[in-house]
């Protein structure tokens, strides 16, 4: 069984970028997510190393990425890895690759940061935004 996903914690960089595309008109959001990791070498010297990753959210995520997220918010963000090959225009024939996450999960957490006051939202439900973008009236 093969299986493509990923899972990240970590801070936005900054604030989301809402786009929509040309041909189909789609939603989407950029995320930049800084997620941090450390290790002690050999003589117990602690180093840190962090590392950005861009995060694209789309429809109704990418609405509420682009509504209610911000700088320095700590989110959970699940999804799949995709890569990208492309031709570097000045590069002289050199092929440049670029990594980004496709995410159908984002929770916002409610943590608060030594030099902000204010926390999170709280991301709305997958059935709630589901049933929110539903065309069918209910029954009742």
């Amino acid at each position: 069984m093969y299986e493509n996903r990923v899972e990240l914690m970590g801070f936005l960089g900054k604030n989301p970028e809402s786009k929509t595309t040309k041909k189909s008109g789609r939603k989407l959001a950029i995320l930049s997510l800084a997620t941090k990791t450390w290790w002690t070498d050999k003589n117990d010297q602690r180093h840190d190393k962090t590392e950005w990753h861009r995060v694209i959210v789309w429809n109704g995520l990418a609405e509420y990425a682009g509504d209610k997220l911000k700088k320095g918010d700590h989110l959970y963000v699940a999804g799949t890895l995709v890569s990208n090959v492309f031709e570097k225009e000045v590069g002289k024939g050199k092929s440049k690759a670029k990594i980004q996450i496709t995410s159908w999960q984002v929770k916002a957490f409610s943590i608060r940061k030594l030099d902000r006051k204010d926390t999170a939202p709280a991301a709305p439900s997958t059935a709630v935004a589901a049933a929110a973008n539903s065309e069918e009236e209910m029954p009742f």
